[in-house]
């Protein structure tokens, strides 16, 4: 199982579903809605938080958070 916290920089992925129901309400508000398709584009420079591209704007989430998404093989 892969996430949006698995990704590199550059790297594209399609949401696939969500592993944390309370945190999934708060993304799916924010437009990371499954068969979107998401874009890794950049990391903080300790890591943590990561800036990805979804829906035509940048969003920026923790690692935390990121790790919850669940994206498709």
């Amino acid at each position: 199982m892969r996430s949006i916290a698995d990704l590199k920089k550059g790297e594209k992925g399609i949401i696939k579903a969500f592993t944390d129901d309370l945190m999934s309400l708060k993304l799916l508000e924010m437009g990371c809605l499954p068969n979107t398709e998401i874009i890794l584009c950049g990391k903080a420079p300790l890591g943590d938080p990561i800036c990805i591209r979804v829906g035509g704007y940048n969003l920026s989430l923790r690692l935390s958070e990121a790790s919850t998404v669940v994206l498709q093989s």
